[in-house]
């Protein structure tokens, strides 16, 4: 069986468990990026494809990660912390003021490795 043609599932495409971490990034890249358009022009199975296939990429992200790094303007608290302005104060600096990356302290993943 072809690993992207998984008929008899809802499924399509690799099982997240078998892509590596890089892979697995680009992945959740492509299917953050093509969210929008699914949503507006996409057929209720297209979008329901799409709902399923976001939500076990995203599983495996977190599974991977348990201990993502985590935002503090991401949280409830700090989202009422934002300025009148909107920006969300201290952004782009880590809790001890230093610069945060793309994916927060420690890089890409910001996990254990953990698998």
């Amino acid at each position: 069986m072809n690993e992207h043609d998984e008929r008899g599932t809802t499924m399509t495409g690799v099982d997240p468990d078998r892509l590596d971490d890089q892979q697995l990034m680009k992945e959740l890249e492509t299917i953050h990026r093509t969210r929008h358009d699914t949503l507006l022009y996409g057929s209720n199975d297209a979008l329901r494809a799409h709902n399923e296939r976001m939500a076990v990429l995203e599983g495996e992200y977190l599974r991977r990660n348990p201990r993502r790094f985590v935002a503090p303007g991401r949280t409830r608290e700090g989202a009422r912390e934002r300025t009148a302005d909107g920006a969300p104060q201290g952004s782009a600096q880590g809790s001890e003021g230093t610069p945060v990356g793309k994916w927060g302290p420690g890089g890409a993943g910001g996990g254990t490795g953990v698998r």
